[in-house]
């Protein structure tokens, strides 16, 4: 798949790197807009459990894989796989990592310290 247009600068976006993932971050509304491209070789719980300082992820992800394949791994063994194109809900609580030879592209949205309860991902 060609990226180059997914990849292209984003209009008011503020962007940022953090273990290896670039995150470009639109404010929207009362939410936020963001599209964050994981590179190939991208693992979680090795690019960012330290930096983050916890065992696994504890951010909610909803939104669109635009591109790439991720598979997420939750505290209790299950495992979910997303492969573009794809509607994406992810509960916190989790390990992930592209698969394959192609960075994974998402398109999320957030509403900061409340996307857990706005998009009710509650895990259990």
């Amino acid at each position: 798949m060609n990226t180059s247009s997914l990849l292209g600068p984003m209009k008011g976006a503020t962007r940022r790197e953090v273990g290896g993932v670039q995150v470009d971050v639109v404010p929207t509304g009362n939410a936020r807009v963001k599209r964050i491209v994981y590179p190939v070789g991208f693992r979680w719980s090795n690019n960012l459990k330290d930096v983050v300082g916890t065992p696994l992820c504890m951010h909610a992800h909803v939104g669109f894989l635009a591109s790439g394949q991720i598979s997420i791994q939750y505290a209790d063994g299950a495992v979910e796989e997303f492969v573009a194109p794809q509607a994406v809900a992810i509960a916190p609580g989790h390990d992930g990592w592209v698969v394959g030879d192609e960075p994974a592209i998402l398109i999320e949205f957030d509403f900061e310290g409340e996307t857990v309860e706005r998009m009710g991902l509650r895990r259990g």
